[in-house]
């Protein structure tokens, strides 16, 4: 199996960034978007689970108010974040 010339290996080295690497460049707003998100989701669910536990809840209400304040915070971010990467370019 053989790997790229010398020539192919210059030429990428002179462009720059691989084009996996520029994917990743690119993609990155949206990564930490997304994963901003789902913490934001788990954090809050977790916190209202946990004080529904320790009020002793028969009900988890806290726990669904976190879970949607968590998806409501997680979203306005998430597309502050998605909206604003359009924006630097």
């Amino acid at each position: 199996m053989s790997g790229p010339s010398d020539r192919e290996r210059r030429d990428r080295d002179e462009e720059g960034l691989s084009s996996l690497a520029e994917g990743y460049r690119k993609a990155a707003p949206y990564l930490a978007a997304s994963t901003q998100l789902v913490a934001a989701v788990g954090v809050f669910t977790f916190l209202g689970y946990r004080l529904d536990r320790w009020l002793h809840h028969e009900v988890p209400w806290l726990l669904m108010i976190g879970a949607a304040v968590g998806a409501v915070g997680g979203f306005i971010s998430f597309f502050r974040t998605v909206l604003g990467a359009g924006k630097d370019k």
